[in-house]
């Protein structure tokens, strides 16, 4: 008989009765706040992390309303559940707080003027902020804050005009991406009548301001071929266009020549090519 103590494949044996060896590991409360930090954001949506993170144990709380959980501050899917926007301002107040101002991503729906005068003087490179109620004046007063934004989504923010688009076109010189897609539901209420009045004036700001763009989304837009024109003759970056819904755009001429350099277009009848191809594509599997 073997004497002592010793492993055995996972056992211990001792005094002939082999018993499994359970071994020590590390307390997770005990990990870097960084490193935990790292495993709550990538695992856990963000109400989650907010609610419930900090309720198991001081180090835990710690990590959560520490800086290095906030360096993106992504909110949008909260956002559509809770459809408020005084919730969702207070939501993006505390967030801010948490990181210590060190956040360089915002992405939020339903956002007011008061959340955008705090969030907007801070380093931001991303600002995603569809369906808010920001105006032209906040945009104006504050957009000089944000020198260093290359991501831009402003879709469905109908308080926005040309003038605050101009403003962000003036002031953001390293704007790459530009998401300004509307309701269709907005711009063309009746889609049995006829298209409404062509309007190029954002269509023209945007290529006049936005030189550096590489991708942009313009779905329901009011522009037509000479807003279009522009956008191509002097974003000479553009790699992805998505122009789906804008029918006053008809694609003649030279245009659709030049949409060729194009890598990635969705033209104004996308969506209807694409219904189109799914119930042809059904009735000859059958």
């Amino acid at each position: 008989m073997r004497k002592g103590k010793e492993h055995d494949g996972g056992f211990r044996r001792e005094k002939g009765i082999d018993q499994p060896v359970v071994e020590e590991s590390g307390r997770w409360e005990e990990l870097n706040p960084e490193i935990l930090a790292l495993i709550f954001v990538r695992v856990l949506p963000v109400d989650e992390m907010v609610r419930n993170v900090p309720l198991v144990c001081k180090p835990w709380m710690e990590a959560v309303e520490g800086p290095c959980c906030w360096r993106d501050i992504d909110m949008a899917e909260w956002c559509q559940r809770h459809n408020e926007s005084r919730a969702v301002d207070l939501a993006v107040r505390k967030l801010v707080h948490w990181s210590n101002c060190t956040f360089q991503r915002l992405s939020v729906y339903r956002l007011v003027n008061t959340g955008f005068d705090f969030v907007a003087k801070q380093c931001l490179t991303v600002l995603q902020i569809p369906m808010s109620e920001i105006t032209d004046d906040m945009v104006v007063n504050h957009v000089k804050s944000l020198p260093n934004l290359r991501v831009l989504d402003i879709s469905d923010c109908y308080n926005i005009t040309v003038k605050g688009l101009e403003a962000f076109g003036n002031q953001c010189k390293s704007l790459v991406s530009l998401k300004r897609n509307m309701s269709p539901q907005r711009n063309w209420p009746n889609l049995a009548e006829p298209n409404p009045p062509v309007d190029d004036s954002e269509a023209i700001v945007i290529a006049n301001s936005m030189l550096n763009l590489q991708h942009l989304e313009l779905c329901y837009g009011c522009f037509g071929e000479g807003g279009l024109s522009e956008i191509l003759t002097k974003c000479k970056s553009l790699t992805c266009l998505d122009i789906q819904g804008s029918w006053n755009v008809k694609l003649e001429g030279d245009i659709e020549e030049r949409l060729q350099r194009i890598e990635y277009f969705k033209s104004p009848c996308a969506y209807i090519d694409y219904i189109d191809e799914f119930y042809d594509s059904g009735e000859d599997s059958l």
